[in-house]
């Protein structure tokens, strides 16, 4: 299993949703809608100061599924290269059955 975190400003969420839909991938994800933080991009604090908000999409799916996110990601950022899109993806280790009793 494949865990994405992509993280963006709020003004291309509807982007990224809309890429991820139209190559089919990226459908069950757990959103955060509201984050905070200071990236390559500058600060997102959402207040006077930094008025921005970043959102953030957490996606677990397989290795395929996983490259087309990547790409849909890719697509956005080409058009947004200001944006602070950011795409981590991290590989899960495969449950060894240890500590569950099973051999």
């Amino acid at each position: 299993m494949i865990r994405i975190e992509i993280i963006a400003n709020h003004s291309v969420e509807e982007n990224i949703l809309e890429a991820l839909k139209d190559r089919g991938v990226g459908k069950y994800y757990t959103k955060y809608p509201s984050i905070f933080g200071v990236g390559s991009a500058g600060p997102r604090m959402g207040d006077a100061v930094w008025p921005e908000e970043n959102f953030a999409l957490v996606i677990w799916c397989e290795e395929e599924e996983a490259q087309g996110i990547e790409q849909a990601v890719a697509e956005v950022k080409e058009h947004f290269p200001d944006e602070g899109i950011k795409l981590f993806k991290l590989t899960a280790a495969a449950n060894s059955g240890a500590g569950t009793g099973a051999s």
